[in-house]
Formats: structure tokens, C-alpha cells, sequence
């Protein structure tokens, strides 16, 4: 029996900062050359890596003072990126637990805003251990969190399905020698795991 290893952002819980800025900006092209012009997947990597937010949010103002107003909204109105579960996916979770799967969490995501929305996602109360890159100052692709992983759950990389939905996390787990599922919908998940014979 393999050990599960999700994600949380983009496939149990839906994250998007347009979800935010919608309210700020009069037509969506406006808004993603805003995201471009401030690099702002990059920047918020940096809080996912343990920077404190109100020091992310003070750099990037300096750096854009004409956009100061709106990098500061997103620290301080940040759960409105959080768009919910994912159904589908939270079903598969469930279904794992009760077919006793050790399941674990690994995640890019703030040490600050994690504990936000923590309580309104009870399903997270079905892993056996989580690593979040905020706590331990390291992101994924990088090796290093995918070994911290592995020292969590006790099993080498081939024993372990890694559920992630960007690519270059994917692509990482695989040099690694894990079972990498590339997560797009939970209805393809689905697939891939009865494939595998775990569903």
C-alpha cells in the first residue's frame, strides 16, 4: 500500500489572487498585466518560503509605489483569494482514509495565512502529517522539501503517489522517483488512481 502525498492549493483548495482583484480592476486584461508588470507569482512565492507578509508587501510597494495600494490589498484582504474546497478531490481524500491510505500534505503556502483557513476546511484533519513551505523556509521544486517529505512519511520515493497540479512540482517528483500524478480535474484524478488500482 502506497503512501498518498497531496497537495493543497489548485487541488483540495481553490486559490486564485484574481479572485481578489477582480473588485480593482475594471476588465481582466488589466488585471493580469497588473500580476505580470509586479511578477507577482514569483513575489508571493517568497511569503510561501517563510518571508513575513507585511515585508513581502512593503518591498513590492517600493519597487511599484504606483501600485502600493494594490499590493497591499492582497495582504490585507489575502482570504479572499481562497475560492473553497474541491469537492471532487475532498471525496477521493475521503475515500483514501477510509481504504486506510496514510495520506500527508504537501504544500507551497505561507506559515501567516494557512492557520486563516485552517479550521474551515475540516477534511485536513485526515492527514497523517503535513509540510508547509512557509514553516520550513523551503518550496517545492526544490529537492529539499520533497526529502523532508519523505523523512515525514518513512517510505522512499517509489512507495509514494505525489498529487500536485504544476508541472515543474511534477517534474521534480518524478526525477526524485515518486509516482507523480500532474492533478487537473478530480474527475482525471480519479482515473489515474483506479488505473493504478488504488481506487
Amino acid at each position: 500500500m502506497k503512501s498518498i502525498i497531496f497537495d493543497f492549493g489548485g487541488v483540495l483548495i481553490g486559490w486564485d489572487p484574481r479572485n481578489l482583484y477582480r473588485r480593482y480592476f475594471p476588465d481582466p486584461q488589466s488585471m493580469e498585466d497588473f500580476l505580470t508588470e509586479i511578477n507577482f507569482m514569483e513575489w508571493n512565492a517568497q511569503q510561501d518560503k517563510g518571508r513575513p507578509f507585511a515585508e513581502g508587501a512593503r518591498i513590492l510597494a517600493e519597487q511599484f509605489p504606483q501600485r502600493a495600494h494594490l499590493i497591499h490589498a492582497f495582504h490585507e484582504n489575502w482570504k479572499e483569494s481562497i475560492t473553497g474546497k474541491i469537492d471532487g478531490t475532498v471525496e477521493i481524500l475521503q475515500t483514501l482514509k477510509r481504504k486506510n491510505y496514510p495520506l500527508y500534505g504537501l504544500s507551497n503556502w505561507s506559515a501567516e495565512t494557512f492557520p486563516i483557513v485552517r479550521d474551515e476546511f475540516p477534511f485536513l484533519n485526515l492527514f497523517d502529517g503535513v509540510i508547509l513551505s512557509g514553516e520550513v523556509k523551503l518550496i517545492k521544486p526544490d529537492t529539499a522539501i520533497y526529502d523532508l517529505c519523505l523523512k515525514m512519511v518513512g517510505r522512499p520515493a517509489r512507495e509514494c503517489v505525489f498529487i500536485d497540479d504544476s508541472p515543474a512540482n511534477i517534474h521534480a517528483a518524478n526525477e526524485m522517483g515518486f509516482d507523480a500524478i500532474k492533478f487537473d480535474s478530480p474527475e482525471q484524478l480519479k482515473d489515474e488512481l483506479r488505473a493504478r488500482e488504488i481506487l
